[in-house]
């Protein structure tokens, strides 16, 4: 008998890539995208799979592939959140052997290319700024969905109305006190659903653009003493605001910007020209949830357990 113990374990395919364009009026000719790159992770019972090399309860990874490609077809894809929730539920569902379906979705955004001389639309730029993010996770045996949403990629700054002074100083200190600074950080922020948004009918897209909306006023409205303190003004914004979000987990990189020192060539540095770094750099993560909630987003990018 082997001593050895069969812990948490899970496979899938990851990171299909599809393209779904919906054709919409009378002549098929307005045209809308949705562009995303879904992975799928699937638990259950595979424990002959690992000991044996015994398949009969392994759906191919091959099969999830195809799945997101029918469903994509048969179903339309109306939003990240939604997809994966079809996605999840049929896998678990379909399945016996698999009691639990993660759904990892990337959204990337595109805009449309208006071409006045013509009634067809169907030109579109890819969009430079966030990738849109969602997690499912469904469980059979206790019927639970958890939905976490999410963006990355969403490069923000102030050029003023940041401060860093009065921090802790010891002998190794060297960074000097700013009292007009620019504040600039690249976005990647995850929040938890309440029970209300996983019926049938929610609006994810606006609840995304909701939050959204939330997070750049919070940034640009938060007079900053220090990042961390901006990441708390985003978070408490989006809690206030958006109802059905229980929990708002925030990484904000520092992306330093520091003034150039001009006197060498006879000018004056008036807080005009910077040097933007790109490493090395803080990095500010935090978690805020309202009162009595569980927090149920990992601590790292993805959950893997």
């Amino acid at each position: 008998m082997s001593k050895h113990v069969l812990a948490q374990n899970q496979y899938g395919k990851a990171e299909n890539r599809i393209v779904k364009i919906t054709r919409q009026g009378n002549d098929g000719n307005w045209h809308e995208i949705r562009d995303l790159n879904v992975s799928v992770a699937l638990r259950g019972e595979f424990r002959e799979v690992h000991h044996t090399g015994d398949n009969g309860n392994c759906l191919p990874t091959d099969t999830t592939k195809n799945t997101i490609y029918a469903f994509a077809k048969e179903h339309g894809v109306d939003s990240p959140e939604a997809f994966a929730i079809l996605l999840a539920k049929h896998f678990v569902q379909s399945q016996p052997v698999i009691h639990e379906a993660q759904i990892r979705v990337e959204e990337f955004a595109w805009d449309r290319i208006p071409v006045p001389t013509r009634a067809e639309q169907h030109s579109f730029v890819r969009r430079g700024q966030e990738v849109r993010t969602a997690q499912v996770t469904y469980n059979g045996h206790t019927g639970r969905l958890q939905v976490i949403s999410g963006l990355k990629d969403l490069t923000v700054m102030n050029s003023t109305n940041s401060e860093f002074h009065g921090y802790i100083k010891d002998k190794y200190t060297t960074l000097q006190e700013a009292y007009d600074r620019i504040l600039a950080t690249k976005v990647t922020s995850r929040w938890a659903h309440s029970a209300r948004a996983t019926a049938e009918d929610f609006d994810w897209d606006r609840s995304y653009k909701q939050v959204k909306r939330h997070m750049l006023e919070a940034f640009a409205e938060t007079y900053s003493y220090s990042l961390q303190q901006t990441l708390n003004a985003v978070a408490e914004r989006v809690l206030d605001h958006c109802a059905n979000v229980n929990e708002v987990r925030l990484n904000l990189p520092n992306k330093h910007h520091f003034l150039v020192d001009l006197e060498p060539f006879g000018l004056k540095n008036d807080n005009e020209v910077y040097y933007a770094a790109d490493r090395m750099y803080g990095l500010i993560e935090g978690t805020i949830h309202r009162d009595g909630v569980q927090p149920v987003i990992a601590t790292s990018d993805w959950i893997t357990a």
